[in-house]
């Protein structure tokens, strides 16, 4: 061979037989001849069949295997990629808390983020004091109760109602437990036409009999679930899905 001529393709075949895919891609791009060489699907059908078997095995005859593995390769990044780091904080927003009975409200809670203190494992829980002073949440064991938890952006730019439920009758609460409300939210974005996020709205109310007779909220816990593992989500997830409900559609 002439010093400073192109390899023979038979070299350049054999030098492919023991290439990696990263460093065959690489070669495909030094001229015409070597990409013909480096594309063939004699290279990329064992490199495809072991990476990605089921796209090998749905192979069609005009799709070379080169483009199989490219996809594969593709698909497999946008899987493992970690998601952006949320547009919005703790402190960009307020729990705002409303529990009404028949008669007017029972008790109005407004908790800035910021002042929320999170929880040990990270995740997106947080309870609330409900009493203010004396200033107890009271109301008869069978009233009905309406319950409506808005996430309120600061300055009131935006308001995102993540759950407005009712309660009715005896039996709905259980003294000196708890009191629970859940409402499954919809799905995050504009192409979403009513689905289901896979996320649950939880609210809990710390309860007690008063002296008067009288059914007493003292604290709160509220969080975003997951359906899939019943768990509460992380911060980071809960401020990524928020944020599609009070920030503008091009943010």
């Amino acid at each position: 061979m002439r010093e400073g001529s192109s390899p023979p393709w038979q070299v350049l075949n054999l030098v492919a037989d023991h290439l990696d895919p990263e460093t065959l891609a690489t070669a495909s791009c030094v001229c015409k001849s070597w990409s013909v060489s480096m594309s063939s699907d004699h290279l990329w059908h064992p490199i495809c069949s072991a990476t990605y078997p089921s796209l090998s095995n749905l192979r069609r005859a005009a799709v070379p295997y080169r483009k199989l593995y490219s996809l594969g390769r593709a698909a497999e990044k946008r899987r493992l990629q970690k998601p952006p780091k949320p547009r919005l904080s703790m402190a960009d927003f307020a729990f705002a808390v409303d529990i009404q009975n028949s008669r007017g409200s029972v008790a109005t809670v407004l908790k800035p983020g910021a002042q929320l203190k999170l929880d040990k494992s990270g995740v997106f829980r947080f309870d609330i004091d409900v009493e203010s002073g004396d200033q107890a949440a009271a109301f008869d064991e069978l009233d009905s109760l309406r319950i409506t938890w808005n996430v309120v952006l600061q300055g009131f730019d935006g308001v995102f109602t993540v759950m407005d439920c009712n309660c009715k009758g005896k039996g709905s609460f259980i003294l000196g437990l708890e009191g629970w409300f859940s409402k499954e939210l919809p799905a995050a974005g504009c192409c979403s036409s009513g689905a289901a996020s896979g996320l649950v709205a939880d609210l809990r109310l710390g309860l007690r009999e008063s002296a008067a007779g009288k059914v007493v909220a003292e604290k709160m816990s509220v969080g975003l679930l997951s359906i899939v593992s019943w768990r509460y989500v992380c911060v980071d997830d809960a401020l990524r899905y928020l944020q599609h409900f009070l920030l503008p559609c091009n943010y």
